[in-house]
């Protein structure tokens, strides 16, 4: 089969498409073939060498796709050969034409749910629940700000809140984008480039300022996301790329808690709520995972680079 294959950390032109052996499934593995590979930023952070954890070299990127079961193992017995899942982590990486996986990595994909879809699933959507409803401990009519709204953690977050009865307010830098995040759900949209914007947003909460932040980019947004936040505000930092200076009154004043998070982080009681959560979203059609842009598995470098640039519109999939 043909798998993205990276020997050494570096650029996103370290990842080589190479012919390599068909996985084979042990006890409790099952192994899928993949219709579709989705894109994290996560992936660029641990292809660069920068994330705290390190595959060992070789190996091949990506956590979600979506596909059929191909083969399984002794013992499997969750899902069967022939069965769509999605995938929410793997043993052998998803950026290939197949896809090793501990049995708890696949779930059902609902039948209305394209493969394109289902590979936008996995850690997107885990990952905003999580954050909103594990660490914010978000409730019904509290006010929510999504910052970068447009991605697939965005998105998730958005159409996670504004069904869960609260008021959501995203951003965008652009107007494309702006766009999307009104379709699928805010009640407001501001663009995070333009000068002025935050004051925007405490004009919409009459200067109550919002009560939880989903922030996509603390080393930029951080310091700046304390001054809006309403008293017993809570900020979660889903994702960062450096360092930030921040004012720690800012969080005095207002009784407010930044909480960080990583999905790897969440127990195996709390990952099977959140899939429970998930598959009946996507069932109802609460949940509408949006495809940005699709790729040929060859051209992974290229979507890396899109991730890195900000240029994101919706998931972005690798096609085998």
């Amino acid at each position: 089969m043909k798998a993205i294959h990276v020997h050494e950390f570096g650029n996103p032109e370290v990842m080589k498409l190479e012919e390599t052996e068909d996985p084979k499934p042990a006890k409790g593995e099952v192994v899928v073939k993949i219709h579709a590979a989705g894109l994290n930023p996560v992936d660029t952070y641990i292809r660069s060498g920068l994330y705290p954890f390190k595959p060992p070299l070789p190996y091949t990127p990506g956590m979600d796709g979506a596909g059929i079961v191909e083969s399984s193992g002794e013992g499997v017995t969750r899902v069967k050969v022939g069965d769509r899942v999605y995938t929410a982590g793997t043993i052998s990486g998803s950026y290939a034409e197949k896809a090793l996986c501990k049995e708890s990595q696949v779930y059902h994909l609902p039948e209305k749910i394209t493969f394109k879809q289902g590979a936008a699933i996995g850690t997107p959507y885990a990952t905003a629940y999580y954050a909103l409803f594990y660490r914010a401990h978000a409730i019904p009519g509290e006010t929510v700000l999504v910052h970068g709204a447009s991605g697939g953690v965005g998105i998730a977050a958005v159409q996670f809140a504004r069904a869960s009865g609260m008021k959501v307010i995203g951003t965008s830098g652009t107007e494309k984008g702006r766009g999307l995040v009104i379709e699928q759900g805010a009640h407001h949209v501001f663009d995070h480039n333009s000068p002025g914007y935050l004051e925007e947003i405490l004009r919409t909460t009459d200067g109550k300022g919002v009560d939880v932040i989903l922030e996509m980019l603390a080393n930029v947004n951080l310091g700046k996301d304390l001054t809006i936040l309403a008293k017993n505000g809570r900020v979660v930092v889903i994702g960062s790329r450096g360092t930030v200076e921040i004012d720690p009154r800012n969080t005095m004043v207002r009784n407010a808690s930044i909480l960080g998070m990583i999905l790897m982080s969440a127990s195996e009681n709390e990952t099977f709520s959140i899939h429970s959560a998930l598959i009946a979203g996507l069932e109802n059609r609460t949940l509408r995972p949006v495809i940005g842009r699709e790729y040929p598995l060859s051209e992974a470098a290229l979507t890396h680079h899109e991730v890195i640039e900000s240029k994101a519109f919706g998931k972005i999939v690798l096609i085998p």
